[in-house]
């Protein structure tokens, strides 16, 4: 049947239905190209690839459904009014009313965000699965300088340094850091909060600068969305551990620097020992507290003071978070991840030295039971005390070294978090080069995988502090578990071991019987009636066959039988393989090299 001829105009069908390119997007918004991008990064609309681009390889394409989505959105209309109030404020300046321009620049609409959040993010897990690029920009706000010229305003860098502080303070508090490995981006960071993996990059404590390559306007419309994500995060975590939000920290702290360190001490002054608390001593408490506030309004001495009354604080012990009151959610809601990471540096006191950055100590050390102090006021204890085990220094030249005490390098806590056991200190000793700093994002166990020289070394320890045997080289786990072993180590008696070897003894005569008829069928040897004599109708088995055509009998045989989909991701899995390989080998000459330029320089 001849196509009807459709005149242009009329009714479009295909992808061109299904999907607009930018600027017929701005035109049915009717809207700049800058809000627009701005809408998109606030409402999580993404740019589509349709199968089929009819305007060209060079567009971007939006789905439909998406701009409509965006064509009923509330902050299109509060934009507008944004934009209707900077001409007027623009005019009063003009007309140097400069009162009338204040006034209104009081008043200006600010969009709302939290009503995006619960439609972006319905459920809190929704919300902890996506955090991880919220902290990352978090962090780096929080380590920018302030800057006209780039819209950084100061309370911007406060109130990210404020939330990313309160963020740490609690995974700090509840030991839910696991992995940390410093890079030269910065330090990268992996925290497991009810059941969801996060892992973020902090930069390093450095000055930084701001290059022009780098779109801040774009950034900047990120961090609107992520600096309210992150605040509900923090205000429900926190209220989970029985904290008020936000907290109330000692001004004497917060002047020297030592945010991180004040909330720690809040959290340890104001957590309740039990999770459950009856509504009738919660009626009771928030009646003591309003009878409290009413009668210190009279006479506000300082926020310290307020503090101290609100949350029962000794005038001893200036208000602050991160060694929290033990046995907060009970021993047995934790699990056995946390437990291990909480005893890691128990009864363990550090020093950390001036020279050290101390922010990623004071976040690593308590998340794994540690006590860590620093140079200056406001420390909880000096470094002349006696009871400090481990200091912490990066400089070989030390005034005054205590006998009592290990001088180790900053390298040394990072590696014993990722191995979750306290590593010997010979090698992190001041003036050593320290042994290389492995990452814990790599899985060493995958089939041939590069595996360190140092990472043998510490798997062995690891071993040891858990009491297991390791297999000798060469010997793999399945010769453990072996019946005539398990025998000999005494796990089952002889009965048992004579009818286990004998299973495995029919399973491997099966096994091999079933690969010996797959490999006849696949040469094309067929069978009579009787199963006695067999006739070649195809290829003739002969002893001149090489060794490389039986290896690969096995991979023909399981080619045959997969669809054209499963053979290629095969395909695809074999040349990863390789690639894998190839950078394995690649690495092992290096590293040949540079063991033989170390001989010939001894």
């Amino acid at each position: 049947m001849v196509k009807h001829y459709r005149p242009p105009g009329k009714k479009k069908e295909g992808n061109a239905a299904k999907f607009v390119i930018r600027s017929q997007a701005l035109k049915q918004l009717q809207i700049s190209l800058p809000l627009f991008r701005k809408l998109c990064i606030l409402k999580g609309v993404t740019p589509r690839e349709p199968k089929k681009k009819f305007k060209g390889t060079h567009q971007t394409y939006y789905h439909v459904k998406d701009v409509s989505f965006l064509h009923h959105e509330p902050l299109v209309e509060i934009h507008r009014a944004i934009r209707v109030h900077e001409r007027k404020i623009k005019k009063a300046e003009a007309k140097k009313n400069l009162e009338r321009a204040n006034r209104l620049r009081e008043k200006t609409p600010k969009p709302k965000i939290a009503r995006i959040i619960r439609q972006r993010y319905p459920r809190f897990v929704d919300a902890l699965g996506e955090l991880d690029d919220c902290l990352t920009v978090v962090h780096l706000f929080a380590a920018l300088p302030a800057s006209e010229s780039k819209k950084i305003d100061v309370e911007c860098v406060h109130k990210c340094r404020r939330l990313a502080h309160e963020w740490q303070a609690f995974v700090s508090r509840t030991h839910k850091l696991r992995k940390t490995f410093v890079s030269v981006k910065g330090i990268y960071y992996q925290a497991e909060v009810e059941g969801q993996t996060i892992t973020w990059l902090t930069p390093h404590s450095l000055q930084q600068v701001v290059s022009d390559d780098v779109d801040i306007t774009t950034m900047l419309n990120f961090l609107q969305l992520y600096e309210p994500l992150l605040s509900f995060v923090n205000f429900r975590l926190y209220h989970s551990i029985n904290l008020k939000y936000p907290p109330i920290l000692d001004p004497q702290l917060e002047a020297l620097a030592a945010d991180l360190y004040a909330l720690s001490r809040y959290a340890s002054a104001n957590t309740r020992p039990s999770v459950l608390i009856s509504e009738a001593s919660q009626a009771e408490s928030e009646q003591v507290e309003t009878k409290q506030k009413e009668a210190e309004t009279g006479d506000k001495t300082s926020e310290l003071r307020l503090a101290q009354l609100q949350h029962q604080l000794p005038s001893n012990e200036p208000g602050a978070l991160m060694h929290l009151v033990e046995e907060v959610t009970g021993e047995d809601e934790e699990d056995q991840d946390t437990k291990e990471c909480k005893k890691l540096f128990k009864n363990m006191k550090f020093f950390v030295s001036r020279e050290v950055p101390r922010e990623s100590m004071f976040f690593v050390i308590p998340a794994f039971g540690g006590i860590v102090s620093w140079e200056g006021e406001g420390a909880p204890f000096g470094e002349s005390d006696q009871s400090i085990s481990h200091q912490i220094v990066d400089r070989e030249a030390q005034g005054h070294r205590f006998l009592s005490r290990e001088y180790v390098q900053p390298q040394w806590v990072y590696d014993c978090v990722n191995a979750w056991i306290i590593l010997p200190t010979e090698n992190y000793l001041v003036g050593r080069t320290p042994p290389p700093h492995l990452s814990p994002f790599i899985n060493y166990d995958e089939e041939g995988a590069y595996i360190p020289d140092y990472a043998k070394t510490i798997k062995h320890l690891q071993a040891a502090a858990r009491k297991e045997i390791l297999p000798l080289p060469g010997v793999g786990k399945e010769d453990l578990e072996d019946p005539q072993n398990l025998l000999v180590e005494g796990i089952i008696d002889r009965a048992e071991a004579n009818d286990a070897a004998q299973r495995k003894q029919k399973m491997m005569i099966l096994e091999q019987q079933y690969r010996d008829d797959l490999k006849k069928e696949l040469q094309g040897v067929t069978y009579t009636s009787a199963g006695s004599k067999e006739t070649s109708t195809g290829v003739v088995q002969t002893g001149e066959s090489t060794a490389s055509v039986q290896e690969n009998v096995d991979d023909d045989m399981s080619k045959v039988m997969m669809s054209r989909k499963k053979r290629k991701l095969a395909e695809a899995m074999k040349i990863s393989k390789k690639l894998k390989e190839a950078q394995t080998d690649r690495i092992k000459q290096r590293k040949k090299k540079i063991d033989e330029a170390q001989r010939q320089r001894s």
